[in-house]
């Protein structure tokens, strides 16, 4: 069996993690992938270390069900790693990114011993296709190579440019790595930031730590902060699981969004806990003021109530799962919510809320929405909003890129695979594959949620890939 893989982040070493624990009969693998950075992928690259690994290391295991392969990995790291307020250690990016390498090698190590024929193809794949029964795959460098199967590991997209501001100076289309970037911003700079999400409490965090002293504006149409991480709880969830979701649609061929509300309300129960008091102040992430909101949220990361835990855990354990089950209705219903969604989904880690919380105290740091259009004009920038024009020296683009797109890098490869015949894009976003021998892994699959790919999502499909790979070679 010869296994091409394209990409080298974190889903091709949960591919290699899995395939090195279960693959009995050896075979072949070649791994495509131009970037000096293998396996860490885009966001575990060298970077700054105010960049954070932002979840906790249980939900961070790249190896799938194992809860506490990374934590082993990490050890017992330096107090400066400490986030004490959530009482877990969250290690920069670069540091994961060298779990992410030792996972890769300790299991390249394992699969040569086994027997298996490993090589590492420096150039990007360009074309594909199928002249007979393997894989025909191009490179750049005008290489060809052969294969049974082929995995996609492409890696997410990059942030779309809303105001056509690409080109001009002062403007930063792309943020990460912010060791590079953020080096183009004078410290008195008046910065903006588009958006408010992770990327943009990064870029905030980040600026706030070199010293910046101009004032920083995140422009959000939303206005909507992440929500913040609680500290972990001794919970297991006994409705919100994936054997309940399961059980449900073999009762009733069927899984609604009330189906789901009502194991929530469940497992609230069992706590005592009021399901209609959650509920309404998860719908009032919108509405209420986003500073007032994130200073209760600090004040809360020591709550004991498990309901926002539980749906952390669930967006990303459960959802791609029950997300498939779902009636169309049900889905448009839940992407209303998109950015209530995402920022529940997607929380940011204490020791940065409390930064965040500080500079937007001090006055340095501001939100503001509302906005019509971004124009440069004589060497600055005019950001026109509903209050009038604002002008700034300096604009990052902290948009995050939606779910299921297509990463530059990867747009000439899937080009081919669709005029080949061999995959086809969901209406949703990403690509579905239209031969059992190729393989979607991350965040690219097409027919996932709205919610972009976890790590323990990331892992769970890189499990399924494998299985799928050796059950055919049995």
């Amino acid at each position: 069996m010869d296994i091409a893989i394209v990409g080298a982040g974190a889903a091709t070493v949960g591919l290699l993690d899995t395939l090195a624990a279960t693959a009995d009969s050896p075979g072949a693998i070649t791994v495509f992938e131009p970037s000096p950075h293998l396996w860490r992928g885009r966001p575990y690259g060298p970077e700054l270390d105010t960049v954070l690994v932002n979840a906790p290391p249980t939900i961070m295991s790249i190896r799938h069900l194992d809860f506490g392969h990374y934590a082993s990995w990490l050890g017992t790291p330096s107090s400066a790693h400490l986030d004490e307020r959530l009482g877990q250690p969250l290690v920069p990016r670069a540091l994961y990114g060298e779990y992410l390498a030792h996972t890769a090698e300790t299991a390249l190590a394992s699969l040569r011993e086994a027997g298996w024929r490993v090589r590492i193809v420096t150039a990007r794949v360009v074309g594909v296709a199928r002249p007979g029964a393997t894989w025909s795959l191009r490179t750049e460098d005008g290489g060809g190579h052969e294969a049974d199967h082929v995995a996609l590991c492409v890696g997410g997209g990059t942030p779309q440019d809303h105001y056509g501001l690409g080109g001009a100076s002062g403007f930063v289309d792309d943020p990460y790595p912010l060791a590079r970037t953020l080096d183009r911003v004078a410290a008195g700079n008046n910065v903006a930031v588009i958006g408010s999400g992770l990327t943009a409490v990064d870029v905030a965090v980040s600026l706030a730590a070199r010293g910046h002293t101009g004032p920083i504006t995140l422009l959000s149409r939303s206005g909507v902060l992440p929500h913040v991480w609680q500290r972990p709880v001794e919970h297991r969830p006994q409705h919100v699981t994936a054997e309940r979701v399961a059980a449900l649609h073999r009762q009733q061929g069927a899984v609604t969004l009330e189906d789901l509300i009502g194991l929530l309300r469940a497992e609230l129960a069992t706590t005592g806990e009021d399901f209609e008091g959650f509920a309404a102040d998860l719908l009032a992430t919108t509405t209420e003021d986003p500073v007032r909101r994130l200073r209760a949220q600090l004040d809360a990361v020591d709550d004991s109530r498990i309901g926002r835990r539980v749906l952390q855990e669930a967006a990303h354990s459960i959802g791609p799962y029950a997300w498939r089950l779902l009636p169309e209705p049900d889905r448009v219903r839940l992407q209303r919510h998109f950015r209530m969604a995402t920022s529940v989904a997607s929380p940011m880690v204490p020791v940065n809320a409390a930064t965040m919380m500080r500079l937007l105290d001090s006055g340095q740091l501001a939100l503001a929405g509302g906005v019509h259009k971004i124009k440069m004009v004589q060497g600055v920038f005019r950001v026109h909003r509903d209050n009038g024009e604002h002008i700034f020296d300096a604009v990052i683009n902290a948009v995050n890129p939606p779910p299921r797109a297509i990463p530059r890098g990867a747009r000439q490869l899937v080009t081919a695979l669709l005029a080949d015949g061999s995959a086809e894009l969901h209406p949703a976003g990403g690509l579905v594959p239209a031969d059992p021998r190729l393989h979607v892994v991350g965040d690219l699959a097409g027919g996932g949620p709205f919610i972009t790919s976890s790590i323990a999502g990331i892992a769970a499909q890189a499990a399924w890939a494998v299985h799928t790979i050796v059950a055919a070679g049995e």
